[in-house]
C-alpha cells in the first residue's frame, strides 16, 4: 500500500503545478497538521482516497470550518485496508492558541486513546502533529516533543509514527525518521511517500465518488 505523508508545507509539485496522474497509485493519505484547508480539499479530490487528518496548532480554522471530503481523526482509532490509525493532533503548549496541549493533557489524550486501540486489538500507525520527546524535537517551549507518545511505543508497538511540525528548514540536522523500538518516527513535513503491507485479509477499498465531481453535480 503507498501512503502519501503531507505536513507543514504545501507542495507546488501537488498543487500550483499538478499534472493529472502525480496521485495515480496512491492509496491513502495521511495529514499531519498545518496545511491549508483548500490544500487538503484538492489531494482528496484528485487522489480520490480516503484523507485522515490531525490538526496542528496553526489549524484554528479548522474548529468552524473543517475540510471537506476529509476525516478528522483527532483522538480516534479508524481501520483503513486493516491498517489501524491512531490520531493525536497538537503540539506543546507555548501560547493560549488551540491545538495546544501541556504534558499532562496529551498523558491523558493517550490514555483514554489506549482503551480504543484495545478494542482494534492494537495500532499500526500513529499520526501526530508534534513529534516525540528525542525523537526529532528541538528544546524550545513550541516544539518540544511529547514524553507520553514514548510509553504509547513502548506497549502498543506501532510500525510507524509519523509527525510534522519541525521544518528542516529551521536549520536543525535532524533526520528524516529514526528508529525507537520496533517503530519508524517519520517527520513528514512536505511530502513523502511510504510504503507499508496492509495485513492479507484487507479488501481493495471500493473508490470514492470525487469531491469536486458532487460539487459539481449539486450546482448542476
Amino acid at each position: 500500500m503507498k501512503i502519501l505523508l503531507i505536513a507543514d508545507e504545501e507542495s507546488k509539485y501537488l498543487w500550483d503545478y499538478y499534472q493529472p496522474g502525480r496521485l495515480d497509485g496512491i492509496d491513502l493519505i495521511l495529514a499531519c497538521g498545518d496545511l491549508k484547508q483548500e490544500y487538503l480539499e484538492f489531494l482528496v479530490t484528485m487522489g480520490n482516497v480516503p484523507l485522515y487528518y490531525v490538526p496542528g496548532n496553526h489549524d484554528k480554522g479548522f474548529v468552524n470550518f473543517p475540510p471537506e471530503g476529509c476525516e478528522c481523526i483527532d483522538d480516534q482509532v479508524v481501520t483503513y485496508r486493516g491498517l489501524r490509525i491512531l490520531g493525536l493532533g497538537g503540539c506543546s503548549r507555548y501560547n493560549p492558541g488551540p491545538y495546544q496541549y501541556t504534558e499532562k493533557e496529551m498523558e491523558a489524550r493517550v490514555k483514554r486513546a489506549e482503551k480504543k486501540i484495545r478494542k482494534a486489538g492494537g495500532v499500526d500507525i500513529v499520526i501526530t502533529h508534534a513529534p516525540p520527546k528525542g525523537c526529532g524535537d528541538t528544546p524550545d517551549p513550541a516544539h518540544r516533543g511529547f514524553a507520553a507518545f514514548l510509553p504509547l511505543m513502548d506497549q502498543h508497538h506501532p510500525r510507524y509514527l509519523i509527525h510534522g511540525h519541525i521544518h528542516q528548514s529551521y536549520g536543525h540536522q535532524l533526520p528524516r525518521s529514526m528508529q525507537y523500538g520496533v517503530t519508524t518516527v517519520y517527520n513528514a513535513v512536505g511530502w513523502h511517500v511510504i510504503e507499508i503491507e496492509p495485513p492479507a485479509e484487507a479488501a481493495p477499498p471500493k473508490k470514492r465518488f470525487p469531491l469536486l465531481l458532487r460539487r459539481r453535480k449539486r450546482e448542476g
